[in-house]
């Protein structure tokens, strides 16, 4: 990746390249504070998300997940007074300098979301959007993207003799396969996933988090979910959050998912596995 290459210009007085930190990070968050308005709902995350890897943020409701989550590709922009402080990486790039393009910066961190979404038009053009809408129009490319795509998200052989259906007529985990297919297609470095399996039932479940992996060998995926059983089979890394006296979201321990499920340094991480409270 051209490191200037989310910048809207590379002549702008105010883009410049932040300290990379560490070389094997993909993403980083160094005291990083989220508020809604006046409410601080997510309060000083320090963590940093390795390339090519699985992370899983784990916590009870409305602890900050999710929130926590869209700060990576600034989808809390969309929601007014919303506003963050501290240090957000990408590339070892901060994604909040004035000069950042959040169209491109969105195109490199896709985002799957909890409940399929397919735009109410064909298979093929749900695929196809997100190229269009960057510029490609020939039809034999077009073609070729939507192919690969729909194979990398194990979808081409269930769904190659409809494309022309809606994207609204296939089951559901298929929607969701499809959904991350049409992210794939406008080819990200990072794919977020907030809870992408819990409107699914335990086979298209299962689906989607052998897909998780095999996508991890080639893109850097971080992913929400209530699941503890599906954060400890998937992810490499995890991250308990659970909320202050204040009601902010706060990191409680970040590390290794075999460590954080098998030895937690925290009491609170425990208990919250365990099923003690959440």
């Amino acid at each position: 990746m051209n490191m200037n290459s989310i910048f809207k210009s590379s002549t702008d007085d105010n883009s410049r390249q932040a300290d990379s930190g560490n070389a094997s990070s993909k993403l980083r968050m160094q005291h990083m504070n989220l508020y809604y308005g006046s409410f601080h709902a997510v309060k000083d995350i320090t963590l940093q998300v390795n390339t090519s890897s699985i992370t899983a943020i784990i916590g009870p409701s409305g602890c900050g997940k999710s929130s926590m989550l869209r700060v990576f590709n600034r989808m809390n922009d969309l929601i007014p007074g919303a506003s963050v402080d501290g240090l957000v990486e990408f590339d070892g790039i901060n994604i909040y300098e004035p000069g950042v393009d959040v169209v491109e910066l969105r195109k490199r961190i896709g985002m799957v979301f909890q409940k399929p979404n397919p735009f109410p038009m064909s298979i093929y053009d749900n695929v196809a959007f997100g190229p269009r809408r960057h510029g490609i129009r020939n039809r034999r490319a077009l073609d070729e993207i939507v192919e690969k795509s729909l194979m990398q998200a194990a979808l081409w052989d269930e769904v190659k003799d409809k494309l022309g259906q809606s994207g609204l007529s296939i089951s559901g985990g298929q929607q969701q396969r499809l959904c991350i297919a049409r992210v794939l297609a406008v080819e990200p470095e990072v794919i977020l996933m907030d809870e992408p399996c819990s409107a699914l039932d335990p086979i298209a479940t299962l689906k989607i988090e052998d897909l998780m992996r095999t996508l991890s060998e080639t893109y850097t995926i971080v992913i929400v979910t209530h699941n503890m059983q599906q954060a400890a089979r998937v992810s490499d890394m995890t991250a308990f959050l659970m909320v202050d006296d204040g009601h902010s979201g706060v990191l409680v321990e970040y590390g290794p998912t075999s460590e954080v499920f098998t030895n937690p340094r925290d009491k609170r991480t425990e208990d919250y596995i365990t099923g003690r409270f959440g």
